[in-house]
This record gives structure tokens, C-alpha cells and sequence, in this order.
């Protein structure tokens, strides 16, 4: 049965963590909350299931059209599913249709009800799982989050899934973050490390705990690793651009930041940078 999802991703917010004691160096930007890294939106999946069943239509195709119309065509299926396939199928359309219009109860629901469909099957149920706990993530309940994404996980375990097994990891660590729980968020993240060193999420939400801590050279050293990962990513070019500041280094803040805003100019992470940049200063004057 071939209903492995891709892992739904969304943006997960979490506060700013600044260790006891620290204190912002000079001309250091004040530092957002929103900076933490974390998934970008809630993108259409690479696959879907193919057409729901009674329905000439497939999901991604209504979806394109209008997320309200793929909730109508997945409910509609989903009265006239004969089996667990079919209803865990018109359920993770449902859910994929209410996350796009932000909807996050209705998905959360959505997808443990698809995970719960697909009975023993545990790909599909760490896959359903995940889609919930970061639908539970977007809509600020961290906890339910833990809760979907653990079960994910061990399903993603046995199902010897290691790179599903890394990415619930690092939506973990984000929930853990998210409720203060940083010790545990460290092991989580380095446990998707060791699992899918490949993902430069792993490594970029690895830098930002880090830096997070006061450890600026390990956050340096795991942002590096991040940007040869994926140097047009910018969330990372953010990330960078932070630690080098705190580092004492702001040339290398300011040329970071603006690559963020060259490269990706209508995003958020471009907005943020143009509130640093604007924060520390043009630059300096050149001596001879």
C-alpha cells in the first residue's frame, strides 16, 4: 500500500533563548525570536495519493485548484471509502487542504485519523503521525506535537526508515525547543545528525541551539556544514550572518545578510536581514 507522504512541513515559531548571565555585545542586532530555523510553509507534497477513490480528480490537482475544493472532494470520498487505504487516503488529502488554508486543528485531526486508517503499516503510519505533530506544532501546541511525533518516530524505527527517522528527529528537537526542553532538544537534533547528516536542517537548527547557548564555535563550525549543504537556503544565510555578528565579525554578518537579500528578496528571512543590516550600520569607511 503506497501512501508514504512526504513529511508535511511547516513553520514552527519559538521564542529567543538566551543563556543566564549572557549579554548582548556591542552593536550586536537585536535578535527575533522568528529567526529560529524552522520548515519553510506548508509547500504542495512531491506525490499524493493517486486518484481518491469515486473521484476522477486527484488531491494535488484539486488543491492546486482551490484547498476548499479538495476538502469537499476528500470529504466526499471519504463517505464512500470501502477500506482503510481508501479512507486514510481522502483523510491525508483533508489534511493536506486544511493545512494550506492554516487550519491546524482540522489537519492534526485529519492526519492521526489517516495514521489510524492505515493499521499496521508503520511507514505510513510515521509519515501520517509527523504530518500531525507538525500540524500540531503550527498551531502553537508543542505538546500534541511530542506526543505524534514520538509515536512517529518509533514507527518510523521499526519500519528501519532512517531517513524518516532523522526528519521526525529534527521536528522533535523544534518541539522541544518550543517548550524550553533545550537538553533534550540537543539530543534529538544530534541524533538526526548521526542519521541524515545529508540535511542541512539538521545542521542548521544544530548551529542555532548552539549559538543559542553562547557555543559560537560550534554554531560557526555547524552552520558551515549547513551552507555546503545548501548555500541558497535563507534561513542559513541568516543563521550565518547571526553568529558571525555575535562572533565579533561583522563584515562577514553584513556580507551574509546580503546575500539573503540578493539572492531571496521577498522573503522573511530577507526582511529580517534588512532589520540588521539597518541595525548595525552602513558600512564603514574604507582607509587608505
Amino acid at each position: 500500500m503506497a501512501l508514504l507522504l512526504p513529511l508535511l512541513t511547516v513553520l514552527a515559531q519559538v521564542g529567543p533563548f538566551t543563556p543566564v548571565g549572557a549579554s548582548r555585545a556591542p552593536n550586536v542586532p537585536h535578535i527575533e525570536g522568528r529567526d529560529a530555523p524552522r520548515r519553510k510553509g506548508v509547500p504542495a507534497p512531491a506525490a499524493l495519493p493517486p486518484a481518491l477513490p469515486s473521484q476522477p480528480q486527484s488531491c494535488a490537482k484539486a488543491l492546486e485548484i482551490s484547498p476548499s475544493e479538495a476538502i469537499g472532494l476528500a470529504e466526499t470520498a471519504l463517505a464512500s471509502a470501502k477500506d482503510g487505504a481508501e479512507q486514510a487516503a481522502a483523510q491525508g488529502c483533508l489534511g493536506l487542504a486544511h493545512g494550506r488554508l492554516a487550519e491546524w486543528g482540522e489537519a492534526e485531526s485529519a492526519f492521526l485519523a489517516a495514521r489510524d486508517a492505515v493499521g499496521d503499516d508503520r511507514a505510513a503510519r510515521a509519515s501520517f503521525g509527523a504530518m500531525a505533530g507538525n500540524a500540531a506544532l503550527a498551531g502553537g501546541q508543542p505538546d500534541r506535537a511530542m506526543a505524534s511525533l514520538t509515536t512517529a518516530q518509533a514507527d518510523a524505527d521499526a519500519a528501519a526508515d532512517k531517513a524518516a527517522s532523522g526528519a521526525i528527529a529534527i521536528d522533535r528537537a523544534r518541539a522541544l525547543v518550543a517548550l524550553r526542553r533545550v537538553a533534550e532538544a540537543r539530543a534529538a537534533i544530534d541524533q538526526a545528525i548521526t542519521q541524515t547528516p545529508g540535511d542541512s536542517d539538521a545542521w542548521l537548527l544544530s548551529a542555532t541551539l548552539y549559538r543559542r547557548s553562547g557555543q559560537l564555535n560550534l554554531a560557526q563550525q555547524h552552520i558551515e556544514k549547513a551552507a555546503a549543504i545548501n548555500s541558497l537556503d535563507p534561513a542559513i544565510g541568516l543563521e550565518a550572518g547571526v553568529v558571525a555578528q555575535l562572533s565579533g565579525r561583522e563584515a562577514a554578518a553584513r556580507k551574509s545578510w546580503q546575500s539573503v537579500i540578493a539572492t531571496a528578496p521577498d522573503s522573511p528571512e530577507a526582511a529580517q536581514a534588512r532589520n540588521y543590516v539597518a541595525q548595525i550600520g552602513p558600512n564603514p569607511p574604507s582607509t587608505l
